[in-house]
């Protein structure tokens, strides 16, 4: 079955995860391994997720990945040793020929969701587009995103939820956005780490992961979610990217559990 097939027909929904960044090849493929197995467990669908280069960090002595040859070759090789698909951002329209040779999931970052070009160089690439949605966005305005790439001819698009700007250094998700681009017509992702992000809050980007287990069950509960996108890692603590907000690997599975309840709940009704 066709990638994108199998996660708008998961059930109940799909996964998303993995470091923030491509960190040392250790780390890498020690998430890699526990994240394949704690899904084949759970029977939830798994894209592993990491990015070549953070475009955006706060601080310009911020660590900001090995680069896209020597990061697409790390992907290259956990999505040979543990067969799993590949999700990772581009940036720039000129990476998107060697990133889709390897990924099968285009990520455009939320800071990046207005760009035209952008979205429409990665749909021409006939991957699947992830459009996160930015936190100055409406979420009606996902409608607009993801007709730049239908207008390319291609309609394997997933919109994702990261939250919206608050004022000052803050971000909240209002949960009518999951309904409301529900009725765009194609599968919502919640991602669940950004939203509880403090966006540079200080020379790093700070966060509260304590309420991650209420924020996604929260979002199940609205029944307009098909994909969690969580960002994890063995020691978050050690990361070399968005160490405030990541999970460690062992706070997964019972959040997942949780989920998996209350989708099961939201199915019934």
């Amino acid at each position: 079955m066709p990638l994108y097939q199998e996660l708008i027909s998961s059930d109940p929904f799909f996964l998303i995860a993995g470091p923030c960044v491509i960190e040392d090849e250790s780390t890498m493929l020690h998430t890699a391994e526990y994240l394949k197995g704690l899904c084949l467990r759970l029977g939830i669908p798994l894209v592993f997720k990491s990015s070549f280069t953070k475009a955006n960090r706060s601080s310009v002595s911020s660590y900001s990945g090995p680069g896209l040859e020597g990061g697409l070759r790390l992907l290259g090789r956990i999505k040979q040793d543990f067969e799993l698909p590949i999700l990772t951002d581009v940036h720039e329209s000129q990476e998107i020929d060697a990133v889709a040779e390897l990924c099968e999931i285009l990520q455009i970052p939320a800071f990046l969701s207005r760009q035209t070009a952008l979205i429409q160089a990665a749909a021409a690439s006939g991957r699947i587009v992830n459009i996160k949605k930015g936190q100055f966005m409406a979420p009606e305005d996902m409608a607009g995103a993801a007709a730049k790439a239908e207008a390319i001819g291609n309609s394997k698009i997933l919109l994702t939820e990261r939250g919206t700007s608050f004022g000052y250094h803050n971000l909240v998700v209002d949960f009518r956005a999951f309904e409301i681009m529900h009725r765009i017509g194609y599968p919502v992702v919640y991602d669940l780490t950004h939203s509880l992000q403090r966006p540079s809050s200080s020379s790093t980007t700070g966060g509260n992961p304590e309420y991650a287990p209420m924020m996604a069950s929260a979002a199940m509960a609205t029944g307009r979610v098909k994909g969690l996108f969580i960002e994890c890692h063995p020691e978050p603590s050690r990361a070399k990217s968005d160490a405030a907000t990541m999970l460690p690997l062992t706070a997964l599975e019972p959040i997942l559990k949780r989920c998996k309840m209350l989708a099961r709940i939201k199915e019934e009704e």
